[in-house]
């Protein structure tokens, strides 16, 4: 047979996809070994997405469930405003004149420790709100904060942790009693289960020490001013903190203020840019010396009349087979490794975020492909042809 150029002779019409399939076949050992390789890196990068997505969630969840869009701080507070922002009620009754500002109320946060009538040791994140305010969360068993005196709705978490409706929680050091009123939803702050408690239980809390006389009051203050935006209406925060002498930050930046969130999210994302810059040059590596090797066979395809479009496609198709099946593969790995871990550690993966993630790795693993495309189209039929004689 005589080479006809880039004329694609007839027995090579239609046959791109079953010579990709049968040469898989044929070296299925590589092919397998190179999958395995995709596999490995999806499930990593699925393993890593599904930790970043619950340690973000262990973390600031409870911020998440509070139903306001800005939360005002002292305007000293820079950095861990809920550990170091201190406001008074004048602030709230400032905010409440403002225009724009539907709702405000006055919400502390802070990390205790405490103790069950039944022995219980638990850590709790108490978030001080007032009863009835539009902070109140709603209780899935049992009744609202604050039904009864120094009354709180747990977490969830802290229900599977042993607290029980009806319990009393005991503040180390303290001695503030907490009865269990209620339970909502599986809401953690700082990696510590939510407790919501009424405002002044949480003064009571987070300003006495040791020694002082529990009946004495405690200082009025707070962490900041929960704040809901009116809808339709545009409030000029950054006008109402120089007059206020606040830092108000929405919600989206609200969450920074939780312990450790930023640096866990730096961290996590950093080994997901890594995994994705080591995906295309593995997958370019294999595929530029399985086409070194393939030189003498593409170069019989070109002079029996395959043309480089024909060479390119199937390339193409064999390298988003072991791609697409690797990542899949990768995928079914990752979600058995989160339901393995099941409670036992913050893992999340949702099918949205899965199917985002791998759907990046196959893309980042399609583009190492491209590295090999030019040797794909450059063997000289000629050289099958004896020219080299």
């Amino acid at each position: 047979m005589t080479y006809v150029g880039d004329t694609v002779s007839p027995t090579l019409k239609g046959t791109t996809v079953f010579l990709a399939l049968l040469e898989i076949r044929a070296a299925r050992g590589r092919f397998l070994l190179m999958g395995s390789v995709v596999m490995l890196v999806a499930a990593l990068v699925g393993i890593v997405s599904g930790f970043t997505t619950g340690l973000g969630n262990d973390t600031v969840s409870a911020l998440r469930a509070l139903p306001a869009s800005h939360v005002s701080f002292s305007s000293d507070a820079e950095s861990d405003q809920f550990d170091r922002s201190l406001v008074d009620r004048k602030a709230v009754g400032s905010w409440q004149q403002e225009d724009g500002v539907e709702e405000a109320a006055p919400l502390g946060v802070s990390i205790t420790r405490g103790t069950t009538d039944r022995g219980v040791d638990v850590d709790l994140a108490a978030f001080g709100l007032e009863p009835g305010s539009f902070l109140a969360p709603e209780s899935t068993d049992g009744r609202p904060v604050g039904t009864s005196q120094n009354g709180v709705v747990v977490s969830q978490q802290l229900v599977d942790e042993g607290v029980r409706i009806g319990d009393t929680i005991t503040i180390d050091r303290l001695g503030v009693e907490l009865p269990v009123d209620g339970v909502a939803g599986p809401d953690s702050y700082g990696h510590v289960p939510a407790a919501y408690v009424p405002l002044e239980t949480w003064q009571q809390v987070r300003f006495t020490t040791p020694g002082t006389d529990p009946d004495s009051r405690p200082v009025d203050q707070f962490s900041g001013v929960a704040l809901k935006a009116s809808d339709g209406e545009d409030a000029d925060f950054a006008a109402a903190d120089e007059r206020h002498g606040a830092r108000t930050l929405p919600r989206e930046k609200v969450l920074e203020a939780a312990p450790g969130y930023s640096g866990e999210r730096v961290t996590m994302t950093s080994i997901q840019v890594f995994l994705f810059l080591i995906a295309p040059l593995v997958v370019g590596a294999f595929f530029a010396v399985w086409t070194v090797q393939r030189g003498p066979e593409l170069a019989l395809l070109r002079a029996m009349g395959a043309s480089r479009a024909k060479l390119l496609s199937h390339s193409v198709l064999q390298a988003a087979t072991v791609v697409v099946c690797g990542t899949a593969a990768g995928g079914l790995v990752a979600l058995g490794v989160g339901a393995l871990v099941g409670g036992a550690v913050p893992f999340s993966l949702p099918a949205s975020s899965l199917g985002t993630t791998l759907l990046a790795v196959a893309v980042v693993g399609l583009a190492g492909t491209a590295l090999t495309l030019r040797r794909v189209t450059a063997p000289d039929p000629l050289t099958m042809l004896g020219a080299n004689r």
